[in-house]
Formats: C-alpha cells, sequence, structure tokens
C-alpha cells in the first residue's frame, strides 16, 4: 500500500487496511482530498483485542496521566484550529468559518474532559446496618466501541473518545466512510498524546464490515452510535441481545415555533441558521417552522428576502455562507423530497434546485415549502438537507400540540416575547433540548446532549451526564 494512503491506528501501530478510500471533495469532485486506507472485520477485532488486552492498566491509571494526555490531544488540536479547519471543509462540505468553530469545538470538549478525568467522585453513605460500611464508586466499562457520523466528523468523535478516555475505558473508533480526513488527523494527535498502545485504536472501513465486528464482539462493553435511525435500531437489537451498553442519537425533525408577539428579526435570524446553516445537515436543524397566523406573511416574506441574499458556493471561498450538500447520494435525497413536497400540494416558496458552480459539485438552493399541513411527509421525515417547512397555526396551543406531534424529539424552539409562553413551551415540548429565542441547532460542549422518543437511546452525551454511560456503578459494603 502506498505510502501516501493515511493507515489505521491498531495496538499503537499504523496499519495498512484492505482496500483503499478516496475521500472526494464536494465543493470540487475533482479533488481528491486524499487516500485512506479500508479495514475489514478481522482489522476490527484486532483493534478489539488490543483494546481488550489494554483495558486493566488503562483503568488503573491516575487521574492525572488520562487529564494529561487529554489536555495535550485539546491544545494541539486548538493550535491548529485553521488547519484542521480547512479540512474539515474540504472534506464535509461545511463553510470554513463553521469548520474551524467546530474543531474549536472539539479541542474544548478534550480540555474539558481533562478536567472531568480529575474529578471522577463516588458517595459513602451510612448503612441501616450498625457497623456497616457503604461506599459508592463510578467504575469504567472497559472496551467501548465508538461509530460516528459525517455531519460533524470531528466534534462528534471528540465527544465521544474525551469521555471514554478521561473515565478509564478503551477505544476502538470507527468513523463515517464520508469523511476519514478528521478523523484520521484527530486520531494521529490522540497517537502522539503519551496514550499506551491499545487504549486508543482506529478502524476505518464499512459499517458492514468494521461496525458490525464492533458491535457483536463480546469483548466490547459499550458502544456510542450517532447516525440514522433505522442502523441505530438494528445495532440496538444485536448489543442488547448481548448484554451490552448502547447509546444511539439518531434523527430529529425539530420544530421552531414563531409567536405573534415574537421580534420578527430574531425569528427569521434563528430560522434561517437553524434551517439552512451547515447546509442543514444537522440533527438539531430547524425543519419545521410553526408559524402563527398573525406573524405567518410577514415571516416568510422576510425569510425568503434573506434565503435569495444568501450565497451558496465553494465551503471554502470567502463569503460563502451555505456549502455543498455532502454527497451524491444525500443531494438526490433532497431534490426528491422537494418532488414530495410538490407532489403533496405545498407551495414551493423558495429554492430546492440543483446549482452549477465555477466547480463541479453538489450544490443546491435552500428550499423553503410553505402551505404545508402537519401530515405532510416533508414534515414527517428526516430529510437532512437545506430544505425546511412552514406550517400555519392560529394560535400558541396549536402551535405547542403540532410541535409535539412528531415521532422525535431531539430539539425545539420557540420566538416569542411572552413569559408565559416562553415557560410553558420549556415545559411542556416533548424535546431533549429547547430553545428560547435561539436557534435548535447549537449547543454548549459542557453540557448534556440528547433527545426523547425516536431521537434517541440511552443515557446523555457531553458534560458530566457523559459518566452515566462510560463508567458503571458499583457499591460496596464493609463491616467494620
Amino acid at each position: 500500500m502506498s505510502d501516501s494512503i493515511k493507515k489505521n491506528f491498531i495496538a499503537g501501530h499504523w496499519v495498512d487496511g484492505v482496500g483503499v478510500n478516496r475521500n472526494i471533495n464536494p465543493s470540487n469532485l475533482d479533488e481528491v482530498v486524499g487516500e485512506y486506507a479500508s479495514a475489514d472485520a478481522a482489522q476490527a477485532q484486532e483493534a478489539i483485542a488490543a483494546a481488550h488486552e489494554a483495558a486493566p492498566a488503562w483503568a488503573q491509571a491516575t487521574p492525572e496521566a488520562r487529564s494529561d494526555a487529554l489536555d495535550r490531544i485539546g491544545s494541539e488540536i486548538l493550535a491548529r484550529k485553521d488547519e484542521l479547519g480547512r479540512l474539515l471543509s474540504q472534506e464535509e462540505g461545511k463553510t470554513l468559518p463553521e469548520g474551524i468553530g467546530e474543531v474549536v469545538r472539539a479541542a474544548r470538549v478534550f480540555k474539558f474532559f481533562a478536567g472531568e478525568a480529575l474529578r471522577i467522585t463516588g458517595d459513602k453513605l451510612a448503612s441501616v446496618r450498625p457497623g456497616v460500611d457503604v461506599e459508592i464508586t463510578r467504575e469504567p466499562e472497559g472496551v467501548v466501541g465508538l461509530i460516528t457520523p459525517w455531519n460533524f466528523p470531528i466534534a462528534i468523535p471528540a465527544w465521544k473518545i474525551a469521555p471514554a478516555l478521561a473515565y478509564g475505558n478503551t477505544v476502538v473508533f470507527k468513523p463515517a466512510d464520508l469523511v476519514p480526513g478528521s478523523a484520521w488527523a484527530l486520531s494521529e494527535i490522540i497517537s502522539r498524546a503519551g496514550l499506551p498502545a491499545g487504549v486508543f485504536n482506529l478502524v476505518m472501513g464499512p459499517g458492514s464490515h468494521v461496525g458490525n465486528a464492533i458491535v457483536k464482539s463480546p469483548k466490547v462493553r459499550a458502544i456510542s452510535f450517532t447516525g440514522s435511525v433505522n442502523v441505530g435500531r438494528r445495532l440496538a437489537g444485536d448489543a442488547v441481545a448481548r448484554g451490552a451498553k448502547i447509546q444511539l442519537e439518531m434523527g430529529g425533525k425539530n420544530p421552531f415555533v414563531v409567536l405573534d408577539d415574537a421580534d420578527l428579526g430574531i425569528a427569521v435570524n434563528c430560522a434561517l441558521n437553524g434551517a439552512f446553516f451547515s447546509t442543514g445537515q444537522r440533527c438539531t436543524a430547524s425543519s419545521r417552522l410553526i408559524v402563527q397566523d398573525g406573524i405567518h406573511d410577514r415571516f416568510v416574506a422576510a425569510l425568503t428576502e434573506k434565503l435569495a441574499a444568501l450565497k451558496v458556493d465553494d465551503a471554502l471561498k470567502a463569503g460563502t455562507d451555505i456549502g455543498p450538500v455532502v454527497s451524491a447520494s444525500q443531494l438526490e435525497q433532497d431534490l426528491a423530497y422537494v418532488e414530495i413536497g410538490r407532489q403533496e400540494g405545498a407551495r414551493l416558496a423558495f429554492g430546492g434546485e440543483r446549482l452549477e458552480r465555477a466547480t463541479p459539485g453538489y450544490y443546491m438552493a435552500p428550499a423553503l415549502f410553505t402551505e404545508t399541513s402537519n401530515a405532510m411527509r416533508i414534515n414527517r421525515e428526516e430529510i437532512f438537507g437545506p430544505v425546511a417547512s412552514v406550517i400555519r397555526v392560529k394560535d400558541y396551543d396549536e402551535a405547542l400540540q403540532v410541535a409535539n406531534d412528531t415521532e422525535f424529539g431531539l430539539s425545539s424552539g420557540i420566538c416569542t416575547t411572552s413569559l408565559k409562553y416562553a415557560s410553558d413551551f420549556r415545559k411542556k415540548s416533548a424535546a431533549g433540548m429547547v430553545m428560547v429565542n435561539l436557534a435548535t441547532a447549537g449547543v454548549d460542549y459542557h453540557t448534556p446532549f440528547g433527545g426523547r422518543k425516536g431521537s434517541s437511546y440511552g443515557s446523555r452525551e457531553q458534560g458530566t451526564y457523559a459518566r452515566e454511560f462510560y463508567t458503571a456503578v458499583k457499591t460496596a459494603y464493609t463491616q467494620a
């Protein structure tokens, strides 16, 4: 295998794969970002065996050793934010400012968990029995398998890898095939952070081989997956069947409610950001804009005007507001849903067509539908592209009912100047995260992330809540 091909990292060594994955720039299909080794199930098993062998010693490593390693990783990511951000935007298609911002977030995640590694707490309770002490501690699960998506190719790996290592677990990491570049660059930084061999392993390759090997291995005690609903549910069945712990982050069909009393400028900017930035390729995107009748027409007119001013172009070009869709299949899906919306009777108020630019790429004009109902497929199914629908409602009660009428429950938002409605929505929204006068997309790195219903399964990611997944609770009794 050529020296230019980026290799997998197993048991402390860079190793060739069984094939090669060519990473193509969605802004310029003539440009190859790089070539990356593709592993098979046998190599995934080698990585799992290495992680299993390294697990006992790493579980006993001092909190300071873990903290120092994570801090070194975070510091290098931060120092190289421009370089890594450019790579991210080049392979995934989000704009350069968004790419750099995601890299900074990944760095902050590692630094946050460098601190958390020093704060692994327990409890000491008085027993109901005389002369007995009770101590509750947290221990690492062991080998964890981390399977990550293409839409946040460094932030999501960071918020899985960092807590896994902080709490003393060993890692087998499988990134999405579409975006191996950011995953490899992150792994290369981790490989030089002073971790013992086998503690961290990178295995790039198709989910049908690598992912399945991770999920079905009896040596992998916990699996954290972010991706599609169908794949997540299948993985859950495999994991639960053998008693493994599993954490799933899947789809969203997030509502953003705009009431008559809302500040129109804030409402439009929140909708624009939440629905269309990052090319709409966020599980927290505002794909359903639920707008009260009194402000509806002004909102649609103002949002359409903003959409017309957006620049869709190469992700690396200065001034680009929206980059390309990530892949041919994703673009095909987005355009298919635009046609589905038309066939359902929705009015295409703006965009929805494929665009041509100076370089061949997966460019699409952001699409806005009006005159839609919540029963339409475009309002029931996750599109995962720059497509949003406006649903007109008569009052707050109807807005709340429509917002909650979905199989998903990741993020929701409301724009209002009423403390009464804001407070009620925070309480009654059936979502894991609620935003008031903010876009539904965009969360802090030190707070819990996750949803309800079909969006998430298992304990929350990020912040101190991550310990629930990456540790096991032990209760010990001692007779004095």
